[in-house]
């Protein structure tokens, strides 16, 4: 049997499967990182919980809300977090299910098309290629790409948020690097904002189909312009599910047993 279950996750997926477990009758609480994720959290019937927990906090926090599984839906690329909860769940003794996006970087093969492990590795290769470098990567590390691209022109997609904007602005992108959207974004929309601002080189990450992952992809392609995706980081878990059907089938054992 599970009583009260604690989910990680800020990104539309993890939304979904909180209306899941709405749906399953099931009792539980939700943490978001940032004030975005608790935005986009805010129709859930469940306890938000915003922002960022150590090791030790999540143990008081499963301790507090009398926590018996753990459903880590973070962002593929979260990878501290992960490292966290697995910790955490392991010294509570706590259940953990890993629900991830199921990955797609295998569909695609080109000459154009460029895969690494990592953001340096992804810089390594963008520092022999043009000028522009188009990040579909997020704000979070955009201070290493500044730092290992110095002679680049970055064009920073990033979400529409006052503190990120700012972040962006204390690290020197002018007005015409910033593209200050939320998606996501269709394929016709990223072919168009590549083409506008006359990219050379697109860095993105390996997110999956809910990440707009072939979207980001299949325009460079056709533009002719090198696509640098960069792998998940690699976690080990015991459960792992990578569809909310999935998850739901999961729950169902657990309840019966």
């Amino acid at each position: 049997m599970i009583g009260k279950i604690h989910v990680f996750g800020g990104t539309s997926d993890a939304v979904l499967l909180c209306q899941r477990l709405e749906q399953l009758g099931l009792t539980y609480g939700l943490s978001v990182a940032t004030e975005a994720g608790n935005e986009t959290a805010m129709h859930l019937q469940g306890k938000v919980h915003v922002g960022r927990l150590d090791i030790e906090q999540m143990m008081a926090l499963f301790h507090r809300e009398s926590v018996d599984l753990v459903i880590d839906a973070t962002h593929p690329f979260a990878a501290e977090v992960s490292k966290n909860i697995i910790q955490a769940t392991q010294q509570t003794a706590t259940k953990l299910i890993r629900y991830e996006r199921q990955t797609q970087i295998d569909l695609l093969e080109h000459p154009l098309l460029i895969k690494v492990a990592s953001i340096e590795e992804a810089c390594q290769v963008a520092s022999r290629l043009g000028e522009k470098v188009f990040l579909t990567t997020g704000s979070k590390e955009l201070a290493k790409y500044k730092q290992l691209l110095p002679n680049k022109i970055l064009i920073a997609r990033v979400l529409p948020t006052v503190g990120v904007i700012q972040s962006c602005v204390d690290l020197g992108l002018g007005l015409g690097e910033i593209v200050a959207m939320k998606g996501p974004f269709s394929h016709d929309m990223n072919k168009a904002m590549y083409q506008f601002y006359q990219s050379d080189v697109v860095i993105t990450k390996e997110s999956g189909a809910e990440g707009g992952y072939s979207e980001k992809v299949l325009p460079c392609l056709e533009l002719g312009i090198t696509c640098i995706v960069i792998s998940r980081p690699k976690q080990t878990y015991e459960t792992v599910v990578s569809s909310i059907e999935a998850l739901a089938e999961q729950l169902q054992v657990l309840i019966r047993g």
